[in-house]
């Protein structure tokens, strides 16, 4: 069996003859064109077997995907043919099965024949843009040649066959800001100058057309939304080149002056500024900061002001870009100035005075009316009002102190005592003299400055011991020394002896010169039978001027000492042995001494010469008995 099968690119009814195939072929291709429309059927092909010239007894059979409602064959001819249109894009082509079938026997008369029919390409399908429409974003300014997007157009139709589905691309909307690159559809700048602030956003009409582009070629269109993003290049303009305010002289530091506003074309960070005061006369007294919010420049107040020494002030505020990019700085110098005046108004002031605070010193126990200082405030309006001056009698309850309504002159009002109070803080007013309702107050401290006039003193009662077997020059007692004065350089304390116990001294005083004394004893052994305490009177001398001295007494008690010279401070006990009469006897004679030193008490004169500090001993020339020695003398 031979197939007869037409390969035309123009479909013409076949010539039979041109349809044989040699016998033994068990595969045969037809091709058939897409899209065919007719009310008949087509002629595909025939398949022609021997069998058929000299046995008119065989049928042809045709099986396979389509068979009968799209391809149908002849049983006695062996004709195909094509009942219905094709799509190559749905079905490129169909697999038939064909046989030749005896009549009487159904037995094959020849092998099965493979038929594959081919859908041949024509060019029905317009391209595509899938992805479309686009939206995209660059930076304005962005140089020529920038990459913008790419586009594709996709068709359906037979690469293979001819320029089918070959598309090329053109603009057909965005000149001149933009191209297209016809064979890969890469939309690229075309301006170098496109900004934002002129326009944002442009609209790209892109046709793809098939066939190369050649006229006759199906064609489809895509829109390309091209949006421009911000750069920072445009610089802040002040809305208005000069401003005048006015503010009083009263207004408060740090109190707003008043709002500077400058705009960017820019969007975002690059159109944050930040803004400053020019150095300037008057510059001074004032700072600016950006508003984040409203990216305004508000001018505070950074001094006080005073009409009387300024009325107007004239500062230059400046204005610039926070986040420069370098590649735009050759279009601007991204900042701009403007001018401010500023009206100082005045008002009715209290009185200022000519510090801010005032510190004093007045000696102690100077008498009292004594001059510690001045303190003095003027009116500082035009009117130059007369000041009246009080104390807040709050800060001075004890009334120390008093003060010149006139003048401002404090003075004291007493004998002061540093030692009692050393420091006084007083509250003084100053008001005018027509309006008291307008007034301030001022700080005043005042130091009441040392004077000599307290004596040195044992910081405590001493108490010393001596050992009965004790050595010469032995270590008794260091003692030391206290004064409530305060002197500039501290103190220094001076030790000796007192005069009238030299000849007679158990004990000597050894000066450290260090602030402290040691008494050391002048002989060895003492005798608590014998005398079990001894005074020792020490003269401890300041470094004042003048110099107060004043005598201590430290009282040292004998006493038995072990081996390793410890004292024993048991009570001393009489011998034993002693009958009652020697202890009556002992007895009386203490009440003897007991009674003549009470009368010695009574008839002492002890004249003292005023301002002399002495000890109570030196008044009567004796000592009396002392606390510390009865306590002692009762163990």
């Amino acid at each position: 069996m031979t197939p007869e099968h037409a390969r035309h690119q123009d479909w013409e009814e076949p010539d039979p003859s041109h349809h044989q195939a040699e016998r033994n072929r068990t595969q045969i291709q037809f091709f058939v064109p897409e899209e065919h429309t007719g009310s008949e059927p087509v002629y595909i092909g025939n398949l022609h077997s021997e069998v058929d010239s000299v046995n008119r007894s065989v049928k042809h059979t045709l099986s396979g995907i389509g068979v009968g409602t799209i391809f149908t064959i002849d049983k006695d001819k062996g004709d195909i043919h094509l009942l219905k249109k094709l799509d190559r894009e749905k079905i490129p082509f169909y697999s038939l099965r064909a046989q030749v079938v005896d009549k009487l026997t159904k037995q094959h008369v020849e092998p099965e024949i493979e038929i594959c029919i081919q859908v041949q390409d024509i060019n029905d399908n317009e391209p595509k843009f899938v992805d479309g429409p686009y939206i995209v974003t660059i930076p304005e300014m962005s140089p020529v040649g920038t990459s913008v997007t790419q586009v594709t157009a996709i068709d359906a139709d037979d690469a293979d066959t001819g320029n089918h589905a070959r598309v090329l691309y053109q603009l057909l909307q965005g000149q001149p800001y933009f191209s297209v690159e016809p064979t890969t559809g890469i939309i690229r700048a075309a301006l170098s100058d496109m900004d934002r602030e002129t326009k944002a956003q442009h609209l790209v009409l892109i046709e793809g057309r098939d066939m190369a582009g050649l006229k006759g070629g199906l064609s489809a269109t895509t829109t390309v939304t091209i949006n421009l993003s911000d750069v920072n290049d445009n610089g802040p303009k002040f809305q208005h080149s000069k401003y005048l305010w006015t503010v009083l002289e009263s207004a408060g530091v740090d109190s707003t002056v008043g709002r500077v506003k400058a705009t960017d074309a820019d969007m975002g960070e690059n159109a944050e500024m930040s803004f400053a005061i020019e150095k300037d006369d008057g510059s001074d007294a004032f700072d600016i900061f950006t508003d984040d919010k409203t990216q305004e420049g508000v001018i505070i107040l950074k001094q006080p002001l005073d009409y009387e020494t300024k009325r107007r002030i004239s500062i230059r505020v400046k204005v610039s870009n926070t986040h420069l990019d370098p590649r735009f700085l050759h279009l601007g110098t991204f900042k701009d100035v403007t001018n401010v005046k500023i009206n100082v108004d005045d008002v009715d002031e209290p009185p200022c005075f000519t510090s801010p605070e005032y510190n004093l010193k007045v000696e102690e126990e100077r008498a009292a009316g004594t001059i510690v200082g001045v303190v003095a405030a003027r009116d500082p309006d035009i009117a130059n009002s007369a000041v009246r001056y009080s104390i807040d009698w709050s800060t001075d309850e004890d009334r120390n102190f008093n003060i010149d309504a006139n003048n401002g002159t404090l003075t004291t009002s007493k004998r002061l005592d540093r030692e009692a109070v050393p420091w006084y803080n007083l509250s003084v007013s100053a008001s005018e003299a027509n309006d008291p309702t307008k007034v301030t107050k001022v700080s005043v401290r005042i130091q009441v400055v040392d004077v000599n006039d307290h004596v040195p003193e044992f910081p405590i009662p001493y108490k010393a011991f001596v050992c009965e077997n004790g050595k010469r020059e032995q270590l008794i007692h260091t003692i030391s020394a206290v004064d409530k004065d305060e002197p500039p350089n501290g103190h220094h304390f001076h030790f000796a002896l007192a005069p009238e116990a030299i000849s007679k001294a158990n004990f000597t005083v050894r000066d450290n010169r260090d602030n402290t004394a040691v008494i050391l004893t002048r002989r060895a052994w003492f005798s608590r039978r014998e005398q079990a305490v001894h005074l020792v009177p020490v003269i401890i001398v300041d470094d004042g001027s003048p110099s107060l001295t004043s005598t201590n007494t430290l009282t040292v008690r004998v006493c038995a000492c072990n081996s390793n010279q410890l004292c024993n401070v048991n009570p001393f006990a009489l011998p034993a042995g002693l009958t009652t009469g020697p202890l009556i006897a002992i007895l009386v004679c203490l009440l003897m001494v007991i009674g003549a030193l009470l009368t010695s008490l009574l008839h002492c004169a002890c004249v003292r010469p005023p301002g002399a500090v002495t000890s109570g001993s030196e008044d009567c020339g004796f000592e009396p008995p002392r606390r510390d020695l009865e306590s002692h003398s009762l163990r």
